[in-house]
């Protein structure tokens, strides 16, 4: 097999409802050197057969057995399976517009730089109300080290990187929130460019089994969460030589 130009890192895990739609939008945007590598954490209905019929075509689907740990190592065993020298990271139940990686890639083949961050447009669950026009204008979304450590405003489905930067990101720690403010807070410490993208490339679904969540929590819950990241970016030796 030749050379894996992009993988498209997905984790899923009961995906029935939304993983068609998320699947085809994202093949939409794939040549036949790509590849989806999907780490599923065990899911007990439909997925993995919705996911198999979808082998059958000409781009690479590899379906993974997840490690059962939750969000974070599920999206862990996907990244170091990928092949590709560009990654994209992706969730079981949005939908990509059709000239996502178009609009993306270029950034990272010119090699200014090493991690995209796009806009998303916050829909509800039935893709049929916009709730937000904008990700980046409510979180106030900006590069930057310590902003994103403060207040994350990096937001994994709407991530690409060079895969140069999965040896210093993985493995993800288990005990931190959220493997995109890892990954995002990495990029920066390693001394590359992060570019936070104003173009709104995935339709961001909302609903009532979404994982993720907008706030932060109280502030002592936030700032507990913070002093867990900054350890665990100490343990890697990672922080002090920010």
């Amino acid at each position: 097999m030749g050379k894996v130009r992009v993988s498209v890192a997905l984790a899923s895990y009961n995906g029935e409802r939304y993983i068609r739609e998320q699947i085809e939008s994202i093949l939409a945007n794939l040549k036949e050197e790509d590849e989806i590598v999907v780490s599923d954490d065990g899911s007990k209905d439909n997925t993995l057969a919705f996911l198999q019929e979808y082998q059958k075509g000409k781009i690479s689907i590899r379906i993974l057995k997840g490690p059962g740990k939750g969000i974070k190592k599920n999206f862990e065993n996907a990244l170091k399976h990928c092949r590709g020298e560009y990654i994209f990271l992706s969730d079981q139940d949005d939908v990509w517009t059709r000239d996502k990686v178009e609009r993306v890639l270029p950034y990272l083949l010119e090699g200014n730089y090493t991690l995209v961050n796009h806009d998303a447009r916050v829909m509800d669950g039935k893709l049929k109300k916009e709730i937000m026009p904008s990700f980046f204008e409510y979180r106030g979304s900006a590069p930057g080290f310590w902003k994103n450590y403060i207040k994350n405003r990096y937001m994994g489905c709407c991530m690409a990187f060079h895969r140069k930067l999965l040896s210093r990101a993985l493995p993800i720690p288990e005990e931190i929130e959220m493997h995109d403010q890892w990954i995002g807070l990495i990029n920066h410490i390693a001394g590359n460019k992060s570019l936070f993208l104003k173009e709104p490339l995935v339709l961001y679904r909302r609903h009532e089994k979404n994982v993720s969540d907008f706030t932060h929590g109280t502030v002592p819950v936030m700032i507990k969460k913070r002093l867990i990241l900054a350890k665990a970016l100490l343990c890697q030796g990672i922080l002090k030589k920010h």
